[in-house]
């Protein structure tokens, strides 16, 4: 029987990439989804989606409320950044940044991965098409995989946990070209951080720019609807 893997799961494109990557290494993986309290909660049916058709074996959506803090356009009263295109994203921390999100995400993920007896977890981050979120950095995800074997039960009794985040070093298009191999089926994901209510992306916000861009070097057609 295959080793279990935690595997976080926004129903975005990254994070499906990142199943597909848990399954081509052989684990058998368990999805972690989120209600945080975000405006595109049309992520999470996607979620479901790309879960059922990866054959997943558990999928947990956990219910956790970060509107209480605020402080990011997709969990406050604010209003998310749209441009015409991906060269207009800037380059310092936008207000799409949830604070500490990838810190509670990965902490539920350590978890849940002590209760199943998985010894890794699979995370979509990425630090080159990104939007320059702090917590989407290799240094990152080295500091807390050390933190997490020293926190818990697992790794004080010598099962050493290893984060793993394959879509690091790639491109949005890199990625794009390497989940369409492993058979991931854009169309059901959701990448929009200001969808509409029937979940048709809006094109404009850093999400969509960076999606789209990707799309585009790949040489392949965004399969999902766009409002504009």
């Amino acid at each position: 029987m295959a080793a279990p893997a935690i595997v976080l799961l926004s129903g975005g494109l990254d994070s499906a990439t990142a199943l597909a990557f848990a399954r081509q290494d052989g684990f058998e993986p368990f999805a972690l989804s989120f209600r945080y309290g975000q405006r595109h909660h049309v992520e999470l049916d996607r979620a479901k989606l790309v879960a059922a058709a990866a054959g997943v074996t558990r999928h947990v959506i956990a219910d956790i409320d970060l509107r209480v803090f605020g402080g990011s356009a997709l969990t406050d009263a604010m209003d998310v950044p749209k441009h015409d295109s991906a060269a207009d994203l800037g380059s310092g921390i936008p207000i799409t940044y949830v604070p500490a999100r990838n810190t509670i995400f990965l902490s539920f993920a350590l978890a849940f991965a002590e209760t199943v007896g998985a010894s890794d977890i699979y995370i979509g981050v990425n630090a080159l098409d990104y939007s320059g979120y702090p917590d989407c950095r290799p240094e990152y995800i080295a500091a807390y995989e050390t933190m997490a074997r020293l926190a818990t039960k697992a790794g004080v009794e010598g099962q050493q946990l290893t984060i793993h985040a394959p879509l690091m070093y790639l491109t949005k298009a890199q990625i794009i070209t390497e989940g369409t191999a492993m058979g991931v089926d854009y169309s059901i994901t959701s990448s929009c951080y200001d969808p509409s209510e029937d979940g048709d992306a809006c094109g404009h916000c850093d999400s969509c720019l960076l999606r789209l861009k990707g799309f585009e070097e790949a040489g392949l057609s965004d399969p999902i609807r766009y409002s504009v």
